[in-house]
């Protein structure tokens, strides 16, 4: 009798693993506390906080920051207007919380967990019951229908482009939302449907969402705006009713009753504002400023701390963008010639005190950069199928920057751009250059929007003057700038494209051909190539790190053989200097020091 009973229950037992094996052989669905990109999670089920915030952070206090221009919209998730990142940072929540200590995972938060099948081919949200918003409605389902169906229609570029994905959207109850990814391949867009700001259904308005605004939108976050300045000044004030206060996502987090950003127009005067006590945090980025502009009596007296940290994220990509959708940039040998014009060891040693490294990749400074490394044999597989998308020494790794002599007239240079105009059907002739076949004047307009951008766009300018070149540099106001950038209105730009430890979908709304015509997407150069678009895809489906950082490789030396930007620089560490008052934890995570975690000092 006993002997039967065990039999029948190792059979059962055999069933019910077999029965496990045969779900997750199906993709079945699997109960997520977090989500990585790749991988699972760093932080097992029922931590206690984040590893890089401090639970025991004194709360109370307000804190001041500054930012450089003007805003007519709370809104930034939309194409029209400009406006802080300010609402979607304090105001509003997503679903699930990326972690900053990680290339890219994202934990619980409205959704207290997910389920998920190991082919992403679904994903469901569980929301948490107690989460509220700050009118105290409840988060619900249908408040996180609505807000995906409002991004979809009129959201950013990338909003629109990553959401036109889903096949369907299913509301179970009103804590459980269902996504549909069938047949998507992506599979970052889990993550992004995760990390999607939500509004509330009841006091947003889809016939207005995509206009500029100024109203505060009703959101579930620790903070509330309390005053509005258009152009001047926005108040938030931390909520005492904040839901999520002890999650541990967000524990040690958000510790200062007011946070107040201040506006200025431009960076000089926000600087002496600085100086004078009146914002307490800057990160700085003129290596001249920091050379010299911070030997004050604040900082000798130690109201002022200065600090150099170590970035330990890809460094990205700043240069002069050629708007390809010119004719006048459409030829790459042109594209190519103008970089041998550029004397990066001039422009570090006269203009940024030595401080600055040569951008030689769009993942610069990382596992994911190209510079340096011949392509192994999964690049080679993904770029096999588009032969000349690559140079041969981009592919072989050899390739860097065009590095003129630092004389700032290096005639080799010259000699060697004026070869490629040549081939490009460009002749200098009476000092100056035109085409060969319509005579038309090699003339064109550099955009800036800063004096620090000025300044170096009217050396170049200088610079291309000496091969016959005429670059006229045009300083805009804000409003103009961003105007123009959002309808490809330009010549050419110094832009930053900041890189992740997880490239993804961004890519998309960078490089992808979709963008290439989309206003408001980040594809200012107009790049428009298949092999990109193939790349950006291979990253995107990659689901070992190996197979993922072979695919980002290959995505940027397409990016660099197409010749879309001039690379100048990035700086090697975090430069920064805030108010002594403020204190923060010991370690800062992967992606640098954060105001979030840090708190002012009880006096």
């Amino acid at each position: 009798m006993g002997r039967n009973v065990l039999k029948s229950l190792t059979f059962l037992a055999f069933l019910i693993l077999a029965s496990l094996l045969t779900a997750a052989a199906s993709g079945a669905e699997t109960l997520r506390h977090g989500i990585a990109m790749h991988g699972e999670p760093a932080l097992e089920p029922g931590f206690p906080h984040l590893p890089y915030a401090n639970p025991d952070a004194p709360d109370g206090g307000r804190i001041v920051l500054a930012l450089q221009g003007s805003f007519d919209s709370l809104n930034p998730l939309i194409v029209i207007g400009v406006a802080p990142d300010v609402v979607p940072r304090y105001v509003l929540q997503s679903l699930m919380m990326r972690s900053a200590d990680e290339p890219f995972t994202v934990y619980g938060l409205i959704a207290r967990s997910a389920e998920m099948p190991d082919d992403r081919s679904s994903i469901t949200f569980n929301l948490d019951p107690r989460a509220r918003f700050s009118d105290g409605k409840p988060v619900t389902a249908e408040d996180v229908r609505f807000t995906f169906e409002l991004l979809k229609k009129y959201g950013k570029p990338f909003h629109r482009s990553s959401f036109a994905q889903v096949r369907a959207v299913k509301v179970d109850n009103p804590q459980r939302i269902s996504f549909d990814l069938t047949g998507v391949n992506d599979r970052e867009l889990p993550l992004i449907i995760a990390m999607m700001p939500i509004f509330a259904a009841h006091a947003t308005d889809p016939e207005t969402f995509d206009r500029t605004n100024l109203t505060p939108p009703v959101g579930s976050g620790p903070y509330t705006v309390a005053e509005v300045k258009p152009g001047e000044r926005i108040v938030l004030t931390r909520r005492k009713d904040f839901w999520a206060d002890d999650l541990p996502v967000t524990r040690g987090l958000y510790n200062f009753d007011e946070i107040r950003y201040d506006f200025y127009r431009d960076a000089n005067s926000m600087f002496e504002a600085f100086k004078a006590g009146l914002y307490d945090f800057r990160i700085e980025g003129d290596p001249g400023r920091w050379a010299t502009g911070y030997d004050i009596p604040a900082v000798r007296s130690g109201r002022i701390v200065r600090e150099t940290a170590p970035i330990r994220l890809p460094k990205g990509m700043n240069g002069f963008v050629f708007n390809t959708r010119r004719s006048l940039f459409a030829d790459v040998r042109v594209r190519e010639a103008l970089g041998y014009v550029f004397d990066f060891d001039w422009v570090n040693r006269n203009l940024f005190f030595g401080l600055l490294n040569r951008s030689d990749s769009y993942f610069a400074g990382s596992d994911l950069s190209s510079a340096g490394r011949p392509a192994g044999g999964t690049e080679k597989a993904l770029l096999g199928p588009f032969p000349g998308a690559v140079r041969e020494d981009i592919l072989e790794g050899t390739w860097s920057p065009a590095a003129p002599d630092g004389s700032g007239r290096d005639r080799e240079s010259a000699r060697r751009a004026l070869e490629l105009l040549a081939e490009a059907g460009w002749t200098l002739e009476n000092h100056g250059l035109r085409h060969k076949e319509t005579g038309k004047a090699f003339t064109f307009e550099m955009l800036v929007n800063s004096r620090q951008q000025e300044r170096l766009a009217l050396n170049f300018s200088q610079s291309l003057g000496r091969i016959g070149i005429q670059a006229r540099v045009r300083l805009v106001d804000d409003v103009q700038y961003w105007r123009r950038l959002a309808q490809f209105d330009f010549d050419m730009v110094q832009w930053v494209w900041p890189a992740s430890a997880s490239p993804g979908n961004e890519q998309r709304n960078r490089w992808g051909s979709a963008a290439a015509q989309r206003s408001g997407s980040l594809n200012y150069s107009g790049a428009a190539s298949p092999a990109i678009d193939r790349m950006i895809d291979a990253l995107l489906e990659a689901k070992s790190r190996e197979d993922f950082v072979s695919s980002v490789r290959a995505l940027d030396r397409v990016l660099l053989s197409g010749f879309y930007v001039i690379p100048l620089f990035y700086v090697g560490d975090q430069w920064l200097a805030y108010d002594s008052g403020l204190g923060r934890p010991d370690t800062a995570p992967l992606f640098g020091n954060n105001v979030d975690t840090w708190w002012r000092r009880p006096r």
